[in-house]
């Protein structure tokens, strides 16, 4: 009797912004690796998610959304994400199913079908998500305008909330991967580092409800974690978490801390919660607002911010 084929490599989601990439990511993985928000460029990091088989091993790359950028930090995201499509094995190419294929959909598939038919050619795999929202005669007819768009490998209909379809998404991603052992220890489910994880926790929490300009202009940084060297009544150690948040703006540093710094408050309350579990630990989080004025297009600031 033949063992049993194991699979192991790297897929990359990309997509115009906002088209469900990082909910995706986290349904596939079971557990939240990726920040999401209803704001477009959410994610400003390669998050690797990690789905583990016992025939596969999946690590799944979420990335920022390519769009035709306009500042400096929207040049270094589409860089971001056009260096990830060079290093994985299988692209998933997202596209929501409550919206028509548009320009930037377009735009992204042009650049889609060079990878999957150039010299060192590999399998896109276009992903019709969020398709819980629409009727079977809309999803049928945003299945066939998919498949127009270029020469996909395989086009999968999926809603990451509902979960329909996410194991076939991820039998067909799994196909497309090279034989090989696993990549990261069993029970692993991301390689990011613990601050990033956190960060983005506090940033997801402050893009919550807030204006359509804020999501651009926030950036936070994790000044440190400290051990407080003792634990609660139930054994669980406290922690000190120190974050730091950056705005453009003095209007936008108000628009975050609120009224008597009540919009802070529930940021902190809400990020508080999220890292917790992360870390398994009962954290003091100390949350600061700061201004650091036109941070996207200068340079030296991108760099300080992590950029």
């Amino acid at each position: 009797m033949s063992a049993v084929t194991f699979r192991s490599g790297f897929a990359c989601l990309v997509g115009r912004p906002n088209a469900g990439k990082s909910t995706l990511t986290n349904a596939l993985v079971g557990q939240k690796v990726a920040i999401t928000s209803m704001r477009p460029q959410t994610t400003r990091h390669t998050v690797r998610g990690i789905v583990h088989r016992a025939d596969a091993q999946l690590v799944l790359v979420d990335t920022p959304g390519l769009h035709r950028p306009r500042t400096l930090l929207g040049e270094r995201l589409n860089d971001l994400v056009k260096g990830t499509l060079a290093e994985v094995d299988v692209v998933g190419f997202c596209l929501p199913s409550d919206q028509k294929v548009g320009p930037g959909d377009t735009f992204i598939a042009a650049e889609l079908e060079a990878i999957a038919t150039g010299r060192h050619a590999r399998p896109v795999v276009a992903i019709a998500t969020k398709a819980d929202l629409v009727g079977r005669a809309r999803l049928a007819e945003h299945l066939v305008q998919i498949d127009a768009l270029g020469p996909w490998a395989d086009v999968v209909p999926v809603s990451a909330t509902s979960g329909y379809q996410v194991d076939v998404l991820t039998d067909v991603l799994v196909s497309h991967l090279p034989e090989g052992p696993a990549l990261y220890p069993d029970g692993e489910l991301t390689d990011e580092p613990e601050s990033v994880m956190v960060a983005e926790l506090v940033r997801e929490a402050a893009l919550e409800g807030v204006r359509d300009e804020l999501p651009h202009s926030l950036a936070v940084v994790v000044d440190e974690i400290v051990p407080r060297g003792t634990a609660d009544r139930e054994g669980i150690p406290l922690l000190d978490v120190r974050v730091n948040l950056f705005v453009e703006r003095d209007s936008q540093k108000a628009i975050v801390i609120g009224k008597g710094g009540a919009r802070l408050r529930e940021v902190g309350t809400q990020a508080r919660r999220e890292i917790e579990a992360l870390l398994g630990a009962r954290v003091f989080l100390d949350l600061h607002v700061r201004v650091a004025k036109d941070w996207q297009r200068d340079p030296k600031q991108l760099g300080r911010l992590g950029f």
